[in-house]
């Protein structure tokens, strides 16, 4: 063994132990990408790629939302390590949302906000999608009803409601993505959501709360009384 080899694997070990006395909060940003792509990248010193990558990608939410062909365009990281880094933001993704199902009852509990902000916040393009509630404000299912429009929501009522009506849903909540960050709803973003309560009140459906998420933040319409 070398000594180079026996120097990377200690630190592996050293760093895996930190992590499961301490947590992750208690590792620097580089050293939690590092822990993770230990299970990726099997033989090598890892901390010089994960130093890259933050650097590349500002952040380590920054690394996560990165597409995998961003991921893999990086020297050393490679298809493994980018089908890792996307998995593990997914999977945070689908524990959130079950945690939020899980809720006796939904209308912007903090379980339902943490999800759409990991779920949407990085994405590069504009995505609507509306979460189906029952009578008793459980979520019945979160569908996707337009994706990869920039800079404005171009969202049909008919087409929300059809499926509203198709889940049996008692409620709903709009939610779609600013990737600009900025929070502030357009003029668009506010007729839309008026134009919904008033066809939905026809139906007996409720329009719960509007999210915008842009980034790690959010504005929710009932919060700001557009509710």
């Amino acid at each position: 063994m070398t000594t180079d080899k026996f120097h990377y694997l200690e630190h592996r070990k050293r760093l895996k132990n930190r992590y499961l006395v301490s947590g992750a909060g208690a590792l620097q940003e580089y050293e939690v990408l590092e822990l993770l792509l230990f299970f990726a990248i099997p033989r090598k010193d890892l901390k010089p790629l994960a130093k890259r990558l933050i650097e590349k990608f500002g952040s380590l939410k920054g690394v996560l939302d990165a597409e995998p062909r961003e991921i893999e365009a990086i020297p050393g990281a490679g298809r493994q390590s980018a089908v890792l880094i996307r998995l593990t933001k997914d999977l945070g993704a689908l524990y959130l949302r079950e945690e939020a199902m899980s809720s006796p009852q939904i209308s912007s509990t903090k379980a339902l906000l943490d999800y759409c902000m990991i779920a949407m916040g990085g994405l590069k393009d504009e995505r609507f999608d509306v979460i189906h509630l029952d009578a008793q404000n459980r979520i019945i299912k979160t569908e996707v009803i337009q994706e990869g429009i920039v800079n404005q929501a171009v969202v049909y009522p008919r087409k929300i409601l059809e499926k509203a009506l198709r889940n049996k849903a008692s409620a709903i909540i709009l939610v779609h993505n600013h990737p600009s960050g900025r929070l502030t709803p357009s003029e668009a973003d506010i007729r839309l959501t008026r134009t919904l309560q008033d066809t939905a009140r026809v139906l007996d459906i409720l329009v719960h709360d509007h999210i915008i998420v842009g980034g790690n933040r959010y504005f929710s319409f009932r919060e700001e009384g557009l509710i």
